[in-house]
C-alpha cells in the first residue's frame, strides 16, 4: 500500500522562530504556505472549527517536512523525551556534522552531546532540540 514518506508533519508555537530554525540553519527550502480551515481539515483532523496556518518544506533532496501553527485548538507545550511512547526523533543526514554542530551551537541550539562516533564507526551522530523541543538527530555517514 504505501508507495514513499510523503512528509513529517510537526507542530509548532512560534512559526517564525521554527522557520528559522529549519530554513536559515538547517537548509530546508519552503515550498507552499497555507492558512487552513473549514470542512475538510476539520473532518481530516477529526476536530471543530480549525484554524492552523502550515508551512511546507522540502531538504535540498526532496525530503519533506510540514510546520503546522494552530490558531485554534492550541496546546501546552511539553517537553518530551527519546524515550516517551510515539514517534521520538527526526533523523537528517548532513555532510559535516563538525561543523554544523558548532554553528548551531553558536545559534543557541541545545546539543544532548557533541558529535560522538557510531559503535559501528559508521556514522557521526548528535542530537538536539528544534525551538518547539521536537528531538532532531543529525547523522554524518562516515
Amino acid at each position: 500500500m504505501i508507495t514513499s514518506i510523503r512528509h513529517t508533519g510537526i507542530v509548532v508555537e512560534d512559526l517564525d522562530m521554527s522557520m528559522y530554525f529549519y530554513c536559515d540553519l538547517l537548509g530546508f527550502k519552503i515550498t507552499r504556505r497555507m492558512e487552513e480551515s473549514g470542512r475538510y481539515i476539520d473532518n481530516a483532523l477529526s476536530l471543530k472549527g480549525v484554524r492552523v496556518t502550515t508551512v511546507k518544506m522540502k531538504t535540498p533532496g526532496g525530503q519533506m517536512i510540514e510546520l503546522l501553527r494552530f490558531h485554534s485548538h492550541q496546546r501546552e507545550q511539553k517537553t518530551r523525551n527519546i524515550n516517551d511512547i510515539g514517534i521520538a526523533h527526526i533523523a537528517f543526514e548532513v555532510e559535516d556534522l563538525n561543523a554544523g554542530y558548532n554553528s548551531l551551537k553558536d545559534e543557541g541550539v541545545l546539543f544532548n552531546s557533541p558529535p560522538q562516533l557510531s559503535p559501528d564507526g559508521c556514522a557521526k551522530v548528535a542530537f538536539c532540540r528544534a525551538p518547539e523541543g521536537t528531538l532532531i538527530e543529525l547523522v554524518e555517514v562516515i
